[in-house]
């Protein structure tokens, strides 16, 4: 019977968990027990996944705590944990039940002693050295006199006012402030929005673009000047395309701002009197320059009016300049009439000289030849037109004929249209051809008789011939037996009377010159 019955089993009546259930029993524990904590170590593996959430590592000599900081909460990090950094942070144990592991909640995370943090400006400074951040090359030159400056600072401090009244002092220029935290965890990425907003500024703009900027904060501990090492600022004054001044601190305090902006002042006072010079020493300066170019100018002047008169002295009378042309001028007037006689000379004779090569029996031939040659073309123009007509018809009728199709009978009498369009043509071709060759013979006329004999006879003169021939000595007058004598209006027949004593040639007599002639003018 005792068989029958199950003896229990030591142990049987504990209680029974699901996982989920121990899980969540083990992280209520935990964060009933801790709460918000704070834990000392140095950074491990640091990882940043894809949306955004830090994981990373914090440990000592012995154990490993893992840490989470989700991507809401980055922004309020002071600092970004960095592998072998000795931080403080602060947060909530929680566990993560899916894989049974615990993890704290960092939403606060601080630099475990000044050393600490030095060693990451070291080490930030290195790293920014080494891609040419702090290489003097690419540093822009301040401008010589801003129209505006841009200050990025606190609005309420001290700062703001020493920069205005040291401007005020020297030279007073138009300032945008840009307010920004300057400690803390929100003065890093503040300022960095601050530069990068003023160099966003377009020029001639409402709100115009600064031509200087001065980064500006007063002096305190290495943690409240923290926010100017940080790399975002640093990397946003080496990306500013305006020339940037970096007055963080006082002259003994150096931040990374300082390594990488174009000029750096001890002091934000010092910062404004790198902004602008001296008004009233401008002043100065301009007038003194303006004295000595009034100096030099009338230096220059005196020199250059006493070396003209030295350099007049050697110049010649313009008397005796003018001697030689007008002694040249005076023989050539002298030699111009002779000059001009002797052409008007020479031009006539070679003009009397072309005139006796043109011979009136040539051109008479000429124009006798050009007529004949027009007659005869005008007499054989009609046949040869009839003819080649004629022979052309007779071509087409006896085509026409041996053609029955209706086509080939359009194509003939298309053919008959042209062969009378081009007998008209033909026509009228060799009628202004006819037309042009007669204009040509009565130009021909009228050159003949402006250039014959005939009209040398109007004028006085006469042609004797013998036997047809021309006569032109006394001794061939005598010879002939029979002479005659063509005058304007007739020939006249005369017999030469034998045994008679020649006369003596007559001088010439003493004519009034004609009006052609040129030597007249003289």
């Amino acid at each position: 019977m005792s068989d029958l019955i199950d003896d229990p089993v030591p142990g049987q009546n504990l209680p029974e968990y699901s996982v989920s259930e121990i899980s969540g029993a083990v992280k209520r524990t935990l964060e009933d027990e801790f709460g918000r904590i704070r834990v000392r170590g140095e950074v491990g593996r640091v990882f940043k996944a894809r949306s955004g959430h830090l994981y990373y590592d914090v440990k000592d000599d012995r154990s490993v705590l893992a840490c989470t900081t989700w991507k809401g909460q980055i922004a309020g990090l002071s600092v970004v944990p960095e592998e072998g950094l000795e931080v403080v942070v602060t947060g909530r144990l929680t566990a993560f039940g899916a894989q049974s592991k615990y993890n704290l909640n960092v939403d606060e995370v601080a630099v475990a002693g000044q050393g600490a943090l030095m060693a990451l400006l070291e080490k930030r400074k290195a790293q920014l050295a080494a891609e040419g951040l702090f290489d003097p090359a690419r540093k822009q030159p301040l401008p010589y006199l801003p129209e505006i400056i841009g200050v990025v600072t606190s609005p309420s401090g001290a700062v703001i006012r020493d920069i205005l009244h040291r401007l005020r002092d020297r030279f007073p220029r138009k300032v945008l402030i840009w307010p920004v935290a300057v400690q803390g965890a929100a003065c890093a990425p503040e300022v960095a929005r601050a530069i990068a907003g003023f160099n966003a500024l377009s020029e001639g703009g409402a709100l115009p673009r600064p031509d200087l900027l001065i980064v500006a904060r007063g002096g305190g501990s290495v943690e409240d000047l923290w926010g100017f090492n940080e790399e975002v600022v640093a990397r946003a004054a080496a990306a500013s395309r305006i020339p940037l001044i970096s007055a963080v601190g006082h002259e003994t305090d150096t931040t990374l701002i300082d390594f990488v902006s174009d000029q750096r002042a001890p002091t934000p006072t010092a910062a404004a009197e790198l902004a602008v010079p001296v008004r009233l020493d401008l002043l100065a300066n301009v007038d003194a320059q303006g004295a000595r170019i009034s100096r030099a100018i009338s230096n220059g002047i005196a020199q250059r009016r006493q070396r003209l008169t030295d350099l007049s002295r050697a110049l010649p009378r313009p008397e005796g300049l003018l001697d030689s042309p007008r002694q040249r001028l005076d023989q050539l007037a002298h030699k111009l009439p002779g000059a001009l006689i002797a052409g008007v000379r020479q031009r006539h004779i070679q003009t009397a000289r072309l005139g006796g090569r043109l011979h009136p029996g040539m051109l008479q031939r000429m124009v006798k030849g050009e007529r004949d040659r027009l007659d005869r073309g005008s007499r054989n123009l009609g046949p040869a037109l009839h003819r080649a007509l004629n022979e052309h018809r007779g071509r087409l009728d006896r085509t026409s004929a041996r053609l029955k199709t209706d086509r080939l009978d359009t194509r003939l009498s298309q053919g008959r249209v042209d062969l009378a369009a081009l007998g008209r043509r033909l026509s009228r071709a060799g009628a202004q051809q006819i037309e042009h060759l007669k204009k040509q013979v009565a130009a021909n006329d009228r050159l003949l008789a402006s250039l014959g004999y005939e009209a040398t006879l109007a004028r006085g003169y006469a042609v004797v011939r013998a036997e047809g021939e021309l006569v032109t000595t006394q001794a061939a007058a005598t010879k002939a037996g029979a002479l005659e004598i063509q005058f304007a209006d007739g020939r006249l027949d005369v017999l030469p009377v034998s045994g008679r004593k020649p006369a003596k040639p007559a001088k010439p007599a003493q004519h009034a010159p004609d009006e052609s002639d040129q030597g007249s003018l003289f």
